[in-house]
């Protein structure tokens, strides 16, 4: 299943990405869904507060435990740093999670698009 998502730049886009996401609870494993509803809210929330223009997200799934999500806004970029944030920090988390949960991410360099990979897809082999 595919999404893609327009948002003005303001305090209720977080809401309005953890609602798609959710929209997508037939498609995707539960356990994946929520660790997407997480990061998407984080992402967004970047892009509110840090971001320029508008906010696309784009979500592809690809059976019920893999999903890509990219998060996009008019920003000149950055250099993404994974902080270790202290539990007792307000905010600092985002990119935190990102890298603990996702299989993979990254930041096209020069630009405000991030992108992020749940695949959960090998644990079922695993299984068995």
């Amino acid at each position: 299943m595919d999404l893609d998502l327009h948002m003005a730049p303001d305090l209720t886009a977080p809401a309005q990405a953890r609602k798609a996401i959710a929209g997508l609870g037939g498609h995707v494993d539960g356990d994946v869904l929520g660790d997407t509803v997480l990061l998407v809210s984080e992402l967004v929330s970047n892009s509110v507060k840090y971001g320029k223009g508008d906010i696309l997200m784009r979500v592809r799934t690809r059976g019920s435990r893999q999903v890509l999500v990219e998060v996009v806004d008019d920003g000149g970029g950055f250099s993404p740093a994974v902080r270790r944030p202290s539990r007792f920090q307000a905010g600092g988390f985002g990119l935190h999670l990102v890298d603990e949960l996702a299989s993979s991410w990254g930041v096209h360099a020069g630009t405000a698009h991030v992108w992020f990979e749940i695949d959960r897809s090998a644990d079922l082999a695993a299984v068995a």
